[in-house]
């Protein structure tokens, strides 16, 4: 049997020529703090807590529901604040405890924000 201590990181990709937009994005507009240096395969690294967001450049493809769920602890002001931004949020089925939602990045990966009520 495994025993998962953590989720250490997550890497979403992006198209081609996009590492800037990438930047400016998680950077400024959700605010992640940066993981500075040179990473594997040119990619670029931020902080959420203690868990790495890893983007990396790839050759555009078909999507998918795929994404990253991320805990946070203000769910109500992330609406706001992404709303701000003029991002389009979604919403899916309900799960008992836990409030959530869906946007796209601008190179349309799905995340989900989700704050646990119970």
């Amino acid at each position: 049997m495994i025993h998962f201590k953590r989720l250490d990181h997550i890497l979403i990709s992006i198209p081609e020529g996009k590492k800037e937009d990438a930047r400016a994005f998680y950077g400024q507009v959700l605010g992640l703090e940066e993981v500075p240096g040179e990473h594997p395969g040119a990619a670029l690294w931020f902080w959420i807590g203690d868990i790495q967001l890893h983007f990396r450049e790839e050759p555009v493809g078909p999507y998918s529901k795929r994404h990253p769920a991320f805990e946070i602890t203000n769910l109500d002001e992330a609406k706001l604040e992404l709303e701000s931004h003029g991002i389009e949020l979604t919403y899916s089925s309900e799960i008992d405890g836990r409030q959530r939602f869906f946007f796209h990045d601008p190179f349309d990966n799905r995340i989900e924000l989700l704050q646990f009520t119970a």
